[in-house]
């Protein structure tokens, strides 16, 4: 059986790397340029029951979306993009990468046409049927999450974390600031200047862009050195192993980002979350216990950043409230996300090899 994935940049394949590691599979890679970052950021992930290639990273196969019709398996995306390929040798499923407020792109109406959906729970079926997509009920896989299974089974270490990122002073609590970027009017460069001067008066601050925003990174690095900034530090997006977004809510305390999917997955931590009012108006409206906003602190740039952190982390409701969101949101919530997935996507590949055989 042949499993294949296809992600339009390499941080989407964050979102399926954890069904990756069960079951293995072919990365799918339209540009031989998009190898450079496979044979970098993937190292040492390739699935043991594989054979080894150089670096350990995952096999790769250069195919043009308008060229998969001789696959014989299951492909899946994380990406809204369509592609062609053989109904009869071949099931499609579709995973995406985040769970938020953001409205899928232009690509949206390709969705209708994949044969089934990865669920990660309520609010994914919620942001489908709001956007008016057409998908029955049988198509929808109800998997959970896989992000969250690592960091629910107790995989992630934070001191290994703290030590990864060379956080120094550990007597302060560590405040994460993680925006999106333009899709989604993200915040990193109107606040990622002011934030580095006055969070890091208080607390420590780790500072991960969104993954189209990484160049700016040693430019925000070489200027907080030139100013005297200490307590600040980098995680780049693009090292999806090295710097899971998981990785990184370990050694976190707070989160601070906007209209990043990733809001939703820092429910998984329980921890205190602001909001970053961005003035966006390209969002789903969503059922108030679906909406961040239930558990989160807006910081709409009037207030003292330094005391909505403090009343954040002061705030002894928090984790009940994250809770309630958080199982609102997403299916079972019990690490075991990527078992359900491997289970339906072997079943669903032997379906299709008997089909092809016929």
């Amino acid at each position: 059986m042949g499993i294949y994935y296809i992600s339009r940049q390499i941080y989407e394949f964050s979102h399926v790397l954890p069904l990756y590691r069960e079951i293995g599979g072919v990365l799918i890679i339209h540009k031989w340029k998009r190898i450079r970052y496979v044979k970098r950021y993937l190292r040492n992930v390739q699935f043991s029951g594989e054979e080894r290639t150089f670096l350990n990273t995952p096999r790769v196969a250069k195919r043009p979306k308008e060229d998969l019709c001789g696959l014989r398996g299951v492909i899946l995306s994380t990406s809204e993009d369509g592609f062609q390929y053989n109904r009869q040798t071949c099931k499609s499923v579709f995973l995406g990468h985040g769970t938020g407020d953001k409205k899928y792109g232009n690509h949206a109406s390709t969705l209708e046409k994949y044969d089934y959906h990865l669920i990660s729970g309520p609010k994914h079926i919620a942001k489908i049927r709001e956007q008016g997509l057409r998908i029955p009920e049988e198509r929808f896989v109800k998997i959970g999450n896989l992000l969250f299974d690592d960091y629910l089974n107790g995989k992630v270490d934070r001191e290994r974390q703290l030590d990864r990122l060379g956080i120094r002073d550990r007597s302060r609590q560590n405040v994460l600031y993680a925006p999106t970027w333009q899709f989604g009017q993200g915040t990193f460069h109107q606040w990622v200047y002011p934030f580095a001067r006055e969070i890091t008066k208080r607390y420590n601050l780790i500072i991960r862009p969104h993954f189209h925003d990484r160049r700016y990174l040693n430019r925000v690095r070489l200027w907080a050195r030139l100013n005297g900034i200490k307590n600040v530090y980098f995680s780049n997006p693009a090292a999806v192993v090295a710097c899971n977004t998981m990785l990184d809510f370990a050694a976190s305390d707070i989160l601070i980002s906007d209209t990043s999917s990733i809001v939703y997955d820092y429910l998984v931590t329980r921890k205190p979350i602001v909001i970053v009012h961005n003035g966006y108006d390209g969002l789903h409206r969503m059922p108030s216990e679906l909406d961040i906003m239930a558990c989160a602190r807006v910081f709409d740039g009037s207030q003292n950043i330094l005391q909505v952190i403090g009343v954040g982390l002061a705030d002894k409701d928090c984790e009940r409230k994250c809770a309630k969101v958080l199982n609102a949101c997403f299916y079972f919530n019990d690490g075991r996300s990527a078992e359900r997935a491997r289970a339906f996507i072997q079943s669903l590949g032997e379906s299709a090899s008997r089909s092809g055989q016929r």
